[in-house]
């Protein structure tokens, strides 16, 4: 009985706070969060699904109510801003998601869409089939957003451009990338359960054949390589990316450019100067909540 239920963690908020709510949930449950609007009160439901019980402590509770008086702190309206625990049956978590997982479009080049969507993509619109989980990105988050709209703006259909996806998660960025006509796409992960979904979501996609993934730790890998990219995607802490730079940089080509993600605002400015360091410009950046991201290319 016990494996059959979920634990969902939600806050009460203002919809102006979701954005920072979803943020703050993802970060310390390490969990996609879903988000429902009340259009009859204005209040949103900020929730994030965890498979075994948080270890529910006053310490817990203490953080989280930190963490909102932070966002209240930085002038956004939190609303009643309520934290709540409770159990919820698997079937039913499944089918929240249909209520709360949407289509997102990437311009008209990219739309990813849940498997009981029935949107369709425009004409010329490549389509990522893919469904959320408890352990796998959507492309929601602004730090994947960032990555996902760097594919697209990056691509040029005239040339061949080969693609790295480090620390791929979901496999959604190489996914994507074989989609838009990326070849090779190659893809790695730390995590073994990540880079067996992330192959189950290629094959969903039929792009299996078109990306290599395998398990590997960022931090045993060679610092030479004769495989280079046109693209090398890097969505991981601040502290790996500076910590790896050299193996990072070692598979960027000479005319590639590095996206950079999964790193807070007030941490860019470090990154930035250790990237910077090592010969490379700053090219683009967007900043979103807490998260700032950017891409970076050869001087």
């Amino acid at each position: 009985m016990k494996r059959s239920l979920l634990w969902k963690v939600s806050v009460t908020t203002a919809p102006e706070a979701e954005d920072a709510v979803t943020d703050m949930l993802e970060g310390a449950f390490g969990q996609p969060a879903s988000s429902y609007l009340d259009a009859a009160t204005g209040i949103v439901v900020v929730s994030v699904y965890v498979p075994n019980r948080p270890a529910w402590s006053q310490i817990l509770q203490k953080e989280l109510a930190l963490g909102l008086r932070r966002i209240a702190s930085s002038g956004l309206s939190l609303g009643p801003g309520r934290i709540s625990l409770k159990s919820i049956r698997k079937q039913d978590w499944s089918e929240s998601w249909k209520l709360h997982f949407k289509p997102l479009a990437i311009g008209s080049t990219l739309l990813l869409k849940p498997s009981w969507s029935r949107r369709r993509p425009r004409k010329g619109q490549v389509e990522v089939v893919l469904d959320p989980g408890l352990s796998f990105g959507t492309g929601r988050h602004p730090t994947t957003a960032f990555c996902l709209r760097q594919l697209v703006a990056l691509r040029r259909s005239e040339k061949s451009q080969s693609c790295l996806d480090i620390g791929t998660g979901s496999g959604i960025l190489a996914i994507a990338a074989a989609r838009l006509g990326y070849a090779p796409v190659d893809a790695f992960d730390f995590d073994p359960q990540a880079v067996r979904i992330a192959r189950a979501n290629a094959r969903r996609n039929g792009v299996a054949s078109s990306i290599r993934f395998w398990r590997q730790d960022l931090a045993t890998l060679p610092r030479r390589s004769a495989q280079q990219y046109s693209l090398v995607c890097a969505n991981l802490i601040s502290s790996l990316l500076m910590a790896e730079r050299e193996r990072i940089l070692a598979r960027l080509g000479a005319d590639g450019v590095l996206v950079i993600a999964g790193i807070l605002e007030s941490e860019f400015v470090q990154v930035q100067r250790s990237f910077e360091t090592a010969g490379l410009c700053l090219m683009a950046a967007r900043t979103r909540n807490e998260w700032r991201c950017g891409g970076f290319r050869w001087r």
